[in-house]
Parts: structure tokens; sequence; C-alpha cells
């Protein structure tokens, strides 16, 4: 699970893993809304674009996982006896959200759509790739290993699925344009204790 095969063009700042070890509960904290927000996102395409099947086929079961995955991050606040908290601003994800072309019909707004959570999938994966190789409890490495795979599986079809209703060349560079401008959002982004991203 390289950066290169997630196709990111800047990798995390190494600091990130080790401050984000000693601040494991607000780390947890924000995964459990993450995985919450990776749901939500999921059914609002759905409930918007109902017409395109595959799309609904595909991203049904999704839902149904991430919901797992908050259960599970959940279970992992419990079992080390951490309270649930309030959930923080999401910077990267609002810098992201900015990147999202306005206007063409509902094809050209599924795709962006579809894109961005590519993206977003490819940047978590790629965190909890550093956290399973990285953090000293067993426990939650393993946990971040098994969640790893599965996020690279979704950032594959979410790509996937952006090709079904654009031509895959104009995705292609579409999804370039987004990687560069991704490692721009991250290169400026404060390294916290408290986010996933």
């Amino acid at each position: 699970m390289e950066k290169h095969i997630l196709g990111l063009n800047l990798p995390t700042d190494p600091r990130w893993v080790n401050i984000a070890e000693k601040n494991i509960h607000d780390i947890l904290i924000d995964h459990a809304y993450c995985e919450q927000k990776a749901a939500s996102s999921c059914i609002s395409l759905i409930i918007q674009y109902p017409e395109m099947e595959k799309m609904v086929e595909t991203l049904t079961p999704i839902v149904a996982e991430e919901w797992g995955h908050f259960e599970r991050v959940m279970d992992e606040l419990k079992k080390r006896g951490m309270p649930f908290g309030m959930p923080r601003k999401d910077e990267y994800v609002d810098q992201l959200q900015k990147l999202i072309k306005k206007g063409g019909n509902r094809e050209d707004q599924l795709v962006e759509r579809l894109l961005m959570n590519a993206l977003i999938e490819a940047r978590s994966c790629e965190r909890f790739r550093l956290l399973w190789k990285e953090i000293g409890d067993a426990d939650l490495s393993k946990f971040y290993y098994e969640l790893m795979v599965s996020e690279a599986g979704h950032y594959k079809t979410f790509l996937s699925l952006a090709r079904e209703y654009k031509h895959p060349d104009w995705v292609e560079n579409r999804w370039r344009e987004l990687l560069k401008e991704e490692a721009e959002i991250v290169s400026k982004l404060e390294v916290r204790a408290d986010r996933m991203h």
C-alpha cells in the first residue's frame, strides 16, 4: 500500500504518526466521526442520484461497511475506557470541498463527488498504513491494518465508478489535477495531534 499505489502526490509528514500515537484518544474520536461522515456521504449520493443504478448498487454495501467501521472505532474507545467526544472541524475536507467544480450536468457533478470521495479514502488509507506500521499498540496496529485494506478497496471503487459516468481519459486528467491540489492543501495544513487528516 505504498504512496504511489494510492496515487497521492505528497506523503504524510512523518511527525504525524508519532504525535497521533501520543494523542490516540483524540485520534480515535476524530476517526469515529470520519467513518460516520463516510457512511453519510454514500447515503447522500444514493439519495441524490437514485437513477444511477450501478452506483446505488455499488455504494449500498459500502454504507454498511463504513458504519461497521464506526462501530469498531467506538469499541476501541470503550475497550480503553475512553469517552466519545464532540466532532472537530475537518479543515482538510473543508478545503477539499472547495475544489469541486460547480455546474455541468448531473453526471459531471456526480463524478466530481466520486473523485472527492476517492481522494479522502486514499488519504485515510495512507494514514491507516502509518498507524499500522508505526504504532506500538499491537491491537490497534492490527485494527488499522484491516481498515487500511478496506479503505484501499473503497478508493478504487470510487475511481472505477467515476469512469462509469465520464470518459476514463477525462477522469484520469481530473484525478491528476485533484491530486496536485490535495498535495498543496496537505502541505499547508498544520500537523495536528487530534485529527485523522
